[in-house]
């Protein structure tokens, strides 16, 4: 380390604009950096979801979860498969170790499934697109007065949803609430049997009817036309003027036997928001492994051209209910907060014990260069950041080696010409240092070892994050590297960037003085000390008695299955009786949603009864889930946090819908924990056995 440090010396000017460089590729690389609020911790899962509508639990259980279960045995690295059979859905959860990526365990799944014999009614099995970090954005479809809830619907699915999908790093659009437009048929039976019909008949014509057909090509003279016929319905007055048979040589039509409806699908969900009980949402979900700031980028591009570009009906606009980009931008508020802090901090401390203000800059400068030394690796190796990994440095032990490098070079350099002697090398006098410049190569010559062996011990004090596996592992280890990279990048400036801004900024004779915090420290410890010394063995007691409180208050310490991260929002699930219906459910859901939105800390309320079309989240009528962005918490009463919140709309909710049960939970955090354990919340009990009616009592 003594070349490098000769080397900075010699190459000064070379040294700060190399700081200066940094700092440059630091902040571009910082722009270009992707930060995810929360990384995805869960190993692989693939959700294999089948809907046949009409079947009841029973029969969706043995005829179609018991065969998928089966067909999934045998799969390697799978650690369970958890199963959950509704009226009209199957739910399939096939867990794999870490031994797989995502795509390797989905095309083992994808395998099996091809080799799967038919289901009832043509049920197909699907794969579910959702991911526990894949919802990045919710919008809400909004049209003008007398705008029906189903021609939302139809906007929502035939125009919107293939839009975003087209979006890159788009897999998926769940739609939730509405009304599914359909075209209904009223036989009329007395009709039906006077023309001598049955029901199938009419069915065969009507779907033989709505076809196209090709056939073969004509000859016109030089060129060829193809023939084909067209017979796809276009309209209720067409359905109507199908010809279903022929009596006497007098046309029977469906007009002539049936009256013809627009209708709708019978609903497995209804979504609503603040005082408008029925809603169009839907839910933009990432594809898993995307970087969350670009796709969320092209997400917002697509809505502003949809909502400016007339490609929705006059009046109907896309309304933005929730963005991942506002949580990301307040993670990255924190980075930069920690980061300015930290400089302050250190900068601030140094000068206080030394008081000396140049001093104090030379180590100050570390920690931005630390930091955007960790960053541009970050980017090198295209890696994701997040607040875990970025916004948990620990400057003060990144500065710990520029302290004792600055300090050493302050108490030679205080010393005068006494202290101005040849280094313990001879590269000193090869480089042709004198005066200052040698004063400083002989101090860090003296702690460059120690400087060394003390940043290996911090680095290796971190193997521990890099050997853990499962969750824990895929948390903590981008937090391991990352503070690899920074204490890496502190080093690096300790023996390049520190000694090159000490010759530069520090005079050749410096003062050593104590200042008034280090007088009053010195007062407070010096008899401390001396009562240490003259009682050894009772100072040692009373240390052996601490670490033993430490360990007895270590077992009585809480436990938390993941680390928090404020999302500012709420996520309210409520669980009520499961036999109710939809419609009775629905308005206890509307008091509920009037109820949290009475709080002057809650922005909006979003609910969701049921389960969406497409059985991705696999519940009944008896579940209903509330999302609540929150305002600032800067901004709220005094007395007013988090948990007093929850513990005031917990009670108020409690009070007015006894036998109701609540969960409170985060956006992110919830899908996270149920995908990594399949349980709706943190704590819950599992029960097992062969009897339902037993387990059930």
């Amino acid at each position: 380390m003594n070349a490098v440090l000769a080397f900075a010396l010699r190459q000064r000017v070379l040294m700060v604009l190399l700081l200066l460089f940094l700092f440059g590729v630091g902040i571009a690389s910082f722009i270009k950096l992707n930060i995810e609020a929360y990384p995805d911790p869960v190993p692989p899962l693939v959700d294999v979801v089948t809907q046949n509508r009409g079947q009841s639990a029973e029969e969706i259980e043995r005829y179609i979860t018991i065969p998928i279960e089966i067909q999934m045995a045998g799969i390697p690295h799978v650690t369970r498969v958890r199963t959950i059979s509704l009226f009209g859905l199957s739910d399939v959860k096939i867990q794999f170790t870490y031994d797989f990526t995502y795509d390797e365990a989905q095309q083992w799944v994808i395998n099996r499934l091809s080799q799967l014999s038919p289901l009832p009614n043509g049920a197909t099995p699907l794969i579910s697109p959702e991911s526990p970090t894949g919802e990045i954005y919710r919008y809400r479809v909004v049209g003008p007065p007398g705008y029906s809830i189903t021609d939302l619907k139809t906007i929502q699915d035939w125009i919107l949803q293939r839009r975003f999908k087209a979006v890159p790093g788009i897999i998926d659009v769940v739609g939730w609430g509405g009304k599914t437009k359909t075209y209904e048929l009223t036989v009329d039976l007395n009709r039906l049997i006077a023309y001598g019909l049955t029901l199938p008949q009419v069915l065969q014509v009507l779907n033989n009817s709505n076809i196209n057909v090709g056939g073969q090509t004509v000859n016109f003279g030089p060129q060829a036309a193809i023939v084909r016929g067209i017979g796809l319905i276009q309209s209720m007055d067409q359905i109507r003027d199908t010809m279903v048979t022929a009596a006497n040589g007098v046309p029977v039509r469906i007009r002539d036997i049936a009256t013809v409806t627009v209708g709708h699908l019978p609903r497995l969900g209804i979504a609503g928001q603040d005082g408008v009980d029925d809603i169009v949402e839907s839910i933009v979900l990432m594809r898993r492994g995307e970087k969350s700031k670009p796709t969320i980028r092209a997400v917002e591009a697509e809505v502003a051209k949809i909502n400016t570009s007339g490609i929705l009906p006059p009046g109907v606009r896309i309304e933005r209910i929730y963005d991942r980009s506002d949580l990301i931008a307040v993670t990255t508020r924190t980075v930069l907060h920690n980061m300015v802090f930290g400089i302050v901090l250190i900068f601030f401390v140094q000068w206080l014990f030394l008081g000396n203000l140049r001093s104090a800059v030379v180590v100050s400068a570390t920690i931005p260069f630390a930091l955007f030394f960790a960053i541009t690796m970050l980017v090198l190796r295209g890696e994701s950041a997040n607040l875990l990994s970025v916004g948990a440095i620990d400057f003060g032990l990144v500065v710990d080696a520029t302290v004792i490098m600055v300090e050493n070079i302050y108490r030679h350099l205080a010393e005068g010409p006494d202290a101005r002697i040849d280094a313990p090398t001879g590269i000193a006098r090869a480089e042709g240092f004198t005066g200052k410049l040698r004063i400083i190569f002989r101090a860090g010559a003296e702690v460059n070892r120690a400087i060394f062996f003390s940043a290996a011990i911090l680095i290796a004090a971190f193997v521990p994050l890099f050997t853990m596996s499962g969750i824990e592992g895929h948390i903590f280890a981008p937090m391991a590297k990352t503070y690899g990279y920074a204490i890496l990048g502190g080093v690096i400036a300790t023996f390049t960037v520190s000694p090159a801004l000490s010759a530069l900024l520090l005079p050749d004779r410096v003062s050593e003085v104590e200042t008034v915090v280090v007088r009053a420290l010195r007062r407070l410890y010096r008899p401390v000390l001396e009562l240490a010394l003259a009682s050894r063995w009772l100072t040692l007691l009373g240390a052996a008695l601490v670490m033993v409180m430490a360990i007895l208050g270590l077992r009585a310490l809480g436990l938390e299955f993941l680390p928090k991260l404020e999302e500012g929002n709420l996520w309210i699930r409520a669980t009520l009786p499961p036999s109710i219906s939809l419609e009775e459910a629905n308005g206890y859901v509307n008091r509920m949603r009037a109820l949290i939105k009475s709080y002057p800390e809650v922005v909006t309320v979003v609910s969701q009864n049921g389960r969406p079309d497409d059985g991705t989240d696999a519940t009944g009528f008896f579940n209903a889930e509330f999302f609540v962005p929150l305002t600032p918490s800067d901004t709220w009463p005094n007395g007013i946090d988090k948990p007093k919140l929850i513990e005031d709309v917990e009670r108020a909710l409690r009070d007015q819908f006894p036998g109701v049960s609540f969960n409170f939970s985060q956006n992110i955090e919830d899908n996270v924990e149920e995908s990594a354990t399949g349980v709706k919340g943190e704590n819950a009990a599992k029960l097992f056995g062969n009897d339902l009616a037993t387990l059930e009592k």
